[in-house]
């Protein structure tokens, strides 16, 4: 019989990764310590200890005092992530390419995620609507970029697939990184709550195709918003 698993382990080149797969350990579960590891597979604690900043890095394992080294629930933004921020630092524009990626995987599951959405959670985002409204409208303006990823992320909430949410939540980091959230148009953050108050109404009457349809319209601002870049040589 073929062990699929072990010949997926061939590729993963780190020895505490396939310890961890092979012992079938699970989120929170415990990890030895190095040392004892270290004598378990008969390798150098120097070359764990390697093994373990790549794992803590790609969010495979969390170290917390007292508690030693434990699995963490799967995650796909942390190596995600990483790649993409070296890429960024590379070629800024390379967010262009991602942010489009981006768009392409919400519309693709877009209906799938909404159909998953309780009343909560479209009270939820109507409630994220009113709280960036009021940033926008009051004395002293503040832009709602917690609010703005909170509602993106709010619709594809109930979505089971980690990769989907992984991609989405890494393009937020990016987002933010690139400093969208602090280089916007006091007229294009207007426009961009405008459409997510839309699409909360269409939510909320099962308009689901509707709402689909304004989303893809809102993802267009993105390409009419002076970039960070843009501003300092204004």
């Amino acid at each position: 019989m073929i062990d699929h698993n072990a010949l997926l382990l061939k590729h993963i080149d780190s020895e505490l990764l396939s310890y961890i797969v092979e012992q079938n350990l699970k989120p929170g579960d415990r990890i030895p310590s190095l040392s004892e590891l270290s004598t378990e597979l008969n390798i150098s604690v120097s070359k764990l200890r390697e093994q373990l900043e790549v794992a803590r890095s790609l969010g495979l394992v969390e170290v917390r005092p007292r508690t030693g080294i434990r699995c963490a629930d799967f995650d796909f933004m942390p190596a995600l992530r990483v790649s993409l921020f070296f890429a960024l630092a590379n070629d800024r524009h390379m967010f262009e390419l991602y942010s489009n990626l981006r768009v392409h995987m919400e519309v693709a599951y877009w209906h799938e995620a909404t159909a998953l959405l309780q009343p909560e959670d479209k009270a939820m985002l109507k409630s994220l609507v009113s709280r960036a409204w009021e940033k926008l409208r009051g004395e002293r303006i503040t832009i709602p970029h917690a609010e703005h990823r909170s509602f993106h992320m709010g619709i594809f909430s109930r979505l089971e697939n980690p990769f989907v949410k992984g991609i989405l939540d890494t393009y937020w980091e990016a987002y933010e990184a690139v400093e969208f959230n602090r280089y916007a148009d006091y007229a294009y953050l207007e426009r961009v709550w405008s459409y997510h108050e839309k699409i909360v109404e269409q939510l909320m009457a099962d308009d689901y195709e509707g709402s689909l349809e304004t989303f893809v319209e809102h993802t267009r601002l993105l390409h009419h918003q002076p970039t960070a870049l843009e501003k300092h040589r204004g």
